[in-house]
């Protein structure tokens, strides 16, 4: 069995094909079962945030695996085969580890950094088990993922990558404005990045910001720590028509904030300026808002170009060696871990001849006292481990070495173990540490 990634996200596909290919949350639970349904496919999860839709497959053959995770995200999603194929990406076994590692480090994210993405594992590693399709060829893959996820943040300051990019979002708005002091700012969304936002608003002197949200109660939340107000969806016309800026930033599937909202918030405004900050993907704010008059909109593809950080760029060079160590050792624990039943095996295959052996000397030989034949066992069985030591432990050192299935195969070839005792073995392995 091997680890199968495929999907799309801000890297291979546009944005507006990205909207399109959005997951609500019956639709990932449907995907889970439409792909652990498929023939060459045991365990699944679904990783689909607002920049990505990946999912990642225990599988039994790369081509099969391959074909029908591409169908069943076609199928999902209703997007055509022909459209979707190009931008699809596939990284499989080794590769795929990387991948995951990398991913939930922030380091795939748009805005490099993020740590959001690790609470976005961790539910859809939950939706996966809770749906019985994540067990003990993913899970242990997504828990590494996570605990180096974790890693990374706590070591270095990559966190910065993020909030490099709000500070050049608000510096071009200040640069527009002529200066943010004693402005007004109305800020869409209460996640993690809105209240980076914020917290970066207030200390750059704005004089009001105006918390907008879905949820009032997290909306008030937000408010109350950076002592502003909030307000409801239903006012956000109003509340644009008294501001300098507009900050939006949610996690929503579809336009946030529309063309006419702003047209008839500009209407009240005079001659006044607007900027709209989008920091968010798929985007908040409707692509139209750019043409009228009087607003001047910056979203996240106009702003990651101009994140030029040395001490940025030092924190994510700090964690791509953290995850390429981490991978490394990972591989090298599954490989190991892969070669250790047919190494249990061989030795209980050495026993058996051991035994039949024994009992057969004390056939021809019932003379033999019981010290004697403890002796003669002790012997043996000496004789036989140190014979097994070298081969077994030789083979499970290249085991951690690439292609090193190939060496426990070669194991069971040269000694005809019976490939069904080799996987009683990692059955009862499992049952150990399940009890366990």
């Amino acid at each position: 069995m091997s680890t199968l990634v495929i999907g799309l996200s801000h890297r291979s596909a546009s944005v507006d094909l990205l909207e399109r290919t959005a997951l609500g949350e019956d639709g990932i639970t449907k995907l889970l079962a439409d792909t652990t349904s498929a023939e060459h496919v045991d365990e699944a999860l679904v990783l689909a945030t607002c920049n990505r839709l990946e999912v990642y497959a225990d599988v039994r053959k790369f081509h099969g695996g391959v074909q029908e995770l591409t169908e069943r995200i076609v199928e999902r999603t209703g997007v055509a085969l022909d459209e979707l194929t190009e931008h699809l990406y596939v990284h499989y076994e080794d590769r795929a580890v990387q991948h995951l590692f990398a991913v939930a480090s922030g380091l795939d994210s748009m805005v490099v950094g993020e740590a959001q993405i690790l609470g976005q594992l961790r539910t859809a590693a939950q939706e996966a088990r809770e749906d019985g399709t994540l067990g003990r060829a993913l899970g242990p893959l997504v828990d590494n993922a996570l605990r180096v996820g974790k890693r990374v943040h706590t070591e270095t300051g990559i966190d910065r990558a993020g909030r490099s990019l709000v500070s050049v979002g608000l510096d071009l708005a200040s640069e527009t404005l002529g200066g943010l002091a004693g402005r007004q700012a109305v800020l869409v969304g209460a996640g993690s990045m809105s209240g980076l936002a914020a917290s970066s608003l207030r200390s750059r002197d704005v004089a009001d910001i105006v918390v907008v949200n879905r949820t009032p109660e997290r909306g008030e939340r937000l408010a109350t720590a950076v002592a502003g107000r909030a307000a409801e969806l239903a006012a956000l016309a109003g509340e644009i028509a008294a501001a300098d800026l507009l900050v939006s930033c949610t996690g929503a599937i579809g336009t946030v904030v529309s063309a006419d909202v702003v047209r008839r918030a500009m209407r009240d405004r005079g001659d006044r300026p607007l900027f709209v900050l989008d920091l968010a993907l798929p985007r908040d704010v409707d692509p139209d808002v750019r043409a009228l008059s009087g607003v001047v909109l910056a979203d996240l593809e106009s702003l990651r170009s101009a994140v030029h950080d040395a001490e940025v760029a030092r924190d994510i060079e700090a964690a791509r060696r953290i995850v390429t160590d981490e991978v490394a050792l990972f591989l090298t624990r599954q490989r190991s871990e892969r070669v250790a039943p047919t190494v249990a095996a061989l030795r209980a295959r050495a026993q058996e001849v051991v035994d039949a052996e024994l009992a057969r000397l004390g056939a021809r030989l019932p003379e033999l006292d019981e010290r004697s034949t403890r002796e003669i066992a002790m012997t043996v069985s000496r004789v036989v481990d140190k014979l097994l030591h070298a081969p077994t432990v030789r083979v499970k050192e290249l085991a951690g070495s690439p292609g090193g299935d190939s060496y426990a195969e070669l194991l069971r070839e040269l000694f005809a173990l019976d490939p069904a005792v080799t996987e009683a073995v990692a059955r009862a392995d499992v049952v150990v540490e399940d009890e366990t």
